[in-house]
């Protein structure tokens, strides 16, 4: 009974440890005019894979997709059984400032561009069938101006355009910091699992509801944006999925944190539970992390 035992335990060691030790292959190609991506592809399986899309942040002027912590960040999920791809998108912004006196309309077409770069990419994966993508499990996820990038794919439908079907839907989208512009987008048909990852107290993108660096009204750049509050408020109302990581006081460096060691397990639970399972669930967590200081105030924050 004992060597019955320990070999079953040690078959299921190993076929656990053979899912989270998979061959990776990393392809770099051009998906469009002058943008790259770098592609992990796990190996050994004919079976088709969810895939997940990493939109990197930088103001919209800077930032690299090959970064190491982004290619890492992809291989851990590939390693996971997922198609993951870091992408380069059009840095509409460099050498021109993405800030208060930039027109609302040139913001309003960097957001769009964007968005329709992600689009694109997604389609060249679905389009070469050698990666054999489950076009029902395909998440996107993004840092800062990556995560707005990918909240507007997720929810303005006018960026799908001429790439994507009219009827095409993401199966869930990850927010590292971002922000979308109308939160009358996310609507009971529209609505996908979500996760927000945001501090209060973030100078740049706002947690709740404010204008885009918190410009004044009689700035060329003032733009109202919502953040991960008004979006989780929102689908809490619909009675949709959303996990929402808050960190009370805490500023943009959640733009990047959620990748990091620390909190990698959340991004997994995520995308095991509410998109592969379909589980449907709202998920709260409330960090006192925080060192920042601000006017904003919520109850579960005192």
């Amino acid at each position: 009974m004992r060597l019955y035992s320990f070999f079953t335990f040690s078959l299921i060691f190993a076929v656990i440890s053979s899912l989270h030790a998979q061959d990776i292959e990393r392809i770099t190609i051009n998906y469009t005019d002058t943008l790259s991506m770098d592609v992990f592809v796990p190996t050994g399986t004919d079976q088709a894979k969810p895939l997940l899309v990493y939109v990197h942040g930088g103001g919209f002027s800077g930032g690299t997709r090959d970064s190491q912590r982004n290619l890492d960040f992809c291989r851990y999920f590939a390693e996971r059984g997922w198609i993951t791809a870091t992408i380069s998108y059009h840095l509409t912004r460099k050498g021109k400032g993405f800030g208060c006196d930039v027109p609302i309309q040139d913001k309003i077409k960097t957001f769009d561009m964007s968005a329709r770069n992600t689009h694109q990419a997604v389609k060249f994966l679905l389009d070469d069938k050698k990666y054999q993508i489950d076009p029902g499990k395909i998440v996107l996820a993004g840092s800062s101006a990556g995560a707005e990038a990918v909240v507007q794919a997720a929810y303005w439908k006018e960026t799908k355009k001429g790439i994507l079907s009219d009827d095409f839907q993401y199966a869930g989208v990850i927010s590292m910091a971002g922000a979308v512009l109308d939160i009358g987008w996310i609507s009971d048909a529209t609505a996908i699992p979500t996760q927000l990852f945001h501090g209060t107290c973030d100078p740049l993108v706002p947690y709740d509801m404010a204008s885009h660096h918190y410009c004044k009204p009689e700035k060329e750049g003032f733009m109202m944006l919502y953040g991960a509050k008004a979006i989780s408020d929102k689908l809490a109302e619909l009675n949709k999925t959303y996990y929402l990581v808050t960190d009370c006081n805490g500023g943009h460096e959640w733009a990047g944190k959620p990748m990091g060691k620390d909190y990698i397990h959340l991004i997994d639970d995520f995308l095991t539970t509410d998109v592969l399972a379909g589980t449907r669930r709202q998920t709260k967590i409330v960090l006192q992390e925080g060192k920042s200081t601000c006017d904003l105030n919520f109850d579960y924050c005192n």
